[in-house]
C-alpha cells in the first residue's frame, strides 16, 4: 500500500479516535454540547447511546491502526475496516435522505412514524426515481 494510502488510513483512524473521545468522555462537557448542538438535558438522556457509538468508533480506529502496525501484511485488515467505515457512512447518508421528509409528514398528516418514513421514501422515489433509492 502506498504511503499516501497509509496516511489516509491513519487520518481516518485518528478521526475515529477523536470521535471516541467526543462521544464517550466529552459528551456532557461544554465542548461536547457545542459540538453536537445539544442541551445539557438532551446530552444527559443520550449519554449512554453516545458512549456506545463512541465505543464502535474506537473499534474502527483500533482496526485501522492495527492494520497500519502490521505493515504490508495489514492490507486486508485496513481494507476490511475501511469498508466498515464506508458502509456505516452510506447507511447514515441513506437514512438521512429517506427520512428527510418524515417530520413534515408527521406534522401535516395523522399517521404514525413508520408510515411517515415509508411515505417519505415513496415521495423521494416518485420525485427522484429509482436511481436514488
Amino acid at each position: 500500500m502506498s504511503v499516501l494510502a497509509n496516511v489516509v488510513v491513519a487520518l481516518v483512524g485518528l478521526l475515529h479516535l477523536y470521535f471516541l473521545v467526543l462521544e464517550m468522555f466529552l459528551w456532557e462537557t461544554p465542548f461536547g454540547l457545542r459540538t453536537f448542538g445539544n442541551s445539557p438535558e438532551k446530552a444527559h438522556f443520550t449519554k449512554v447511546l453516545a458512549a456506545n457509538q463512541g465505543l464502535y468508533n474506537g473499534f474502527l480506529a483500533a482496526g485501522l491502526l492495527w492494520g497500519l502496525w502490521l505493515g504490508a501484511e495489514g492490507f486486508g485488515v485496513k481494507t476490511f475496516f475501511l469498508a466498515c467505515v464506508a458502509v456505516a457512512g452510506l447507511f447514515g447518508a441513506a437514512w438521512t435522505v429517506i427520512t428527510f421528509m418524515t417530520v413534515p409528514i408527521l406534522v401535516r398528516r395523522d399517521i404514525g412514524p413508520l408510515d411517515a418514513v415509508k411515505e417519505s421514501a415513496m415521495m423521494l422515489k416518485t420525485t427522484w426515481g429509482e436511481n436514488l433509492i
